[in-house]
């Protein structure tokens, strides 16, 4: 059985920075669409329902604070969980720890849909595909 956290660990590099030399604001959404990309990969058996592209999972809000600036060489961490599952969507808690002294440098909730890619609706979350995504549901702040 896969763990319910999904950790994703990258480097700052120098491209990642603002004028100011912290990681722009924008990065950080890369940061954490490489974390529920590894979230997806390390569960196959629930990526095997949007791998032939009829239906797509599709994020709907992003709420991200912005707690402590990454540098240069910071090694940090992205922390994924699949963490409510509703009807109609359904919601990950993401945060990017600094490892070096583990302090919390973004926490964020995206809310996803699955939609319909011919028809362009959402669609209901049920069938094999909720069934295959019910276990994964955990909350974030238990888990270390």
């Amino acid at each position: 059985m896969t763990a319910p956290l999904t950790r994703t660990r990258l480097r700052v590099r120098g491209y990642h920075l603002d004028g100011y030399g912290h990681v722009n604001n924008a990065r950080y959404l890369e940061f954490l669409e490489e974390g529920r990309w590894a979230y997806f990969d390390e569960r196959p058996e629930v990526a095997r329902w949007f791998a032939p592209g009829e239906v797509a999972l599709v994020a709907v809000n992003l709420n991200i604070d912005y707690r402590r600036a990454a540098v240069a060489g910071d090694d940090l961490e992205v922390q994924t969980v699949l963490a409510t599952l509703g009807g109609r969507s359904a919601r990950m808690r993401q945060r990017i720890l600094r490892r070096g002294d583990g302090e919390l440098v973004v926490d964020a909730t995206l809310t996803f849909v699955l939609l319909d890619v011919a028809s362009q609706q959402a669609l209901p979350i049920e069938g094999a595909l909720r069934e295959a995504l019910a276990p994964l549901v955990v909350d974030l702040d238990t888990l270390a």
